[in-house]
């Protein structure tokens, strides 16, 4: 008896689905060192071992990330889940990528509370959280030799520098970013002219990105929940952070520990230093943030606040790619598009220079760490040794001195 096709087809796919889900657990599980190593092994296991898609549609996928606000890589993998299999798979992608970067990061979080409520010192940090101080100098100056280009890209990355290190207030971000953009969408002449197409939108998912931000913001206003709280500072940080974690962490920094109090410098600098030894997204850095914010309450308070923090820097990215993913090809042939792109850029990374800035300045009078920062960034510059050996090295010379 020959088999309907109808009826074979949808065990084929959801076998299928599986495969692909398996192939983004093995990413999750090994991909160290952020954004471009993540970009390189997903072309040899997505794209050169099971051809879900070709190396040149991966890399359009890429940049369409790259352009907009969230966490890159996370936008791309779920992109690409919800290519194969539409919006459902692309949870589940989702999920599967950040889980195992999420439930280190909040574990993190929950033995620092531990320790300090056992008075057990955490002095064997005090190398790592200089490192870490490191790492995110050399990202600032690897994004910059990437953008900045010309003296108005070298202005606005200044101004934005400036900016954000003299007004360290979350509410300065948004305006930094925008600023940079619209200088240099001015600029649109010098963009290569495109023929252009209609564009046709669906604005479903872009009315859920709005509501769900809008919702938020009311919510935790009537109710002054920390957890509701949470959400939504991590909803909106998430909603306007272009350029990846590098530009995240300065963001969070002005919130989290200079605005709001939630976090030590420490405290920061240690979470920091470990989600670079992790495999998978640097956005798991939220969840360690989420937890350590809810350290009054008891364990299952943390883990909500956790749980908060990781579904609100997430989200958004989510459903903008969403989104932005069915009518790109249009919408890239607008030349103040592409051109207001480079301010975006250029003003990000100001933010990272300002956020190295802030964190480095407390430890200029102290030369250890002064030293520290600067062999970390010599190694990480002239040597091929990953970040994940100098922190454990860090963490081992702190238990021993």
């Amino acid at each position: 008896m020959q088999l309907s096709p109808f009826t074979t087809k949808e065990p084929v796919r959801r076998i299928r689905y599986l495969i692909f889900l398996k192939d983004v657990l093995v990413l999750a599980l090994t991909t160290f060192g952020g954004p471009q190593v993540h970009l390189a092994m997903m072309l040899d296991r997505l794209v050169t071992k099971r051809r879900y898609l070709t190396e040149e549609e991966l890399m359009e996928l890429n940049a369409l990330c790259q352009v907009l606000p969230g966490p890159t890589s996370t936008q791309t993998i779920t992109a690409l889940g919800f290519k194969i299999g539409g919006p459902n798979l692309a949870y589940l992608t989702l999920l599967v990528w950040s889980l195992p970067a999420v439930l280190i990061m909040t574990t993190a979080a929950l033995t620092i509370t531990y320790f300090e409520e056992q008075q057990i010192s955490l002095d064997f940090t005090r190398f790592i959280q200089p490192m870490a101080v490191g790492f995110l100098i050399v990202a600032g100056y690897r994004i910059a030799r990437k953008v900045i280009r010309n003296q108005l890209d070298v202005v606005l990355g200044v101004v934005a520098a400036l900016t954000a290190y003299a007004f360290p207030s979350p509410y300065m971000t948004p305006v930094v970013i925008v600023a940079g953009g619209l200088a240099t969408a001015l600029t649109y002449k010098k963009q290569e002219r495109m023929d252009k197409m209609p564009i046709q939108i669906n604005w479903a998912n872009f009315f859920l990105w709005l509501g769900v931000f809008v919702a938020a913001a009311v919510l935790g206003i009537i109710t002054r929940s920390l957890p509701v709280r949470l959400f939504e500072n991590f909803y909106r940080n998430g909603s306007l952070v272009f350029g990846g974690g590098q530009v995240l962490t300065p963001m969070l920094y002005n919130e989290f520990v200079s605005f709001k109090h939630y976090l030590t410098r420490e405290e920061f600098l240690s979470g920091l230093a470990i989600v670079q030894t992790i495999p998978g997204p640097v956005f798991a850095f939220a969840s360690y943030i989420g937890a350590l914010s809810m350290r009054p309450e008891p364990v299952s308070g943390q883990l909500l606040g956790g749980l908060m923090a990781t579904a609100g820097i997430f989200l958004p990215g989510t459903f903008l790619i969403f989104f932005v993913y069915r009518f790109w090809n249009q919408l890239k042939r607008y030349r103040p598009v592409r051109a207001s792109l480079e301010g975006i850029n250029a003003a990000s990374t100001g933010l990272t220079a300002a956020a190295a800035l802030s964190l480095f300045q407390p430890m200029a009078g102290y030369w250890p760490s002064a030293v520290v920062v600067i062999l970390t960034v010599l190694t990480l510059e002239f040597t091929k040794i990953p970040p994940y050996l100098l922190i454990l090295g860090g963490l081992v010379l702190g238990f021993v001195l």
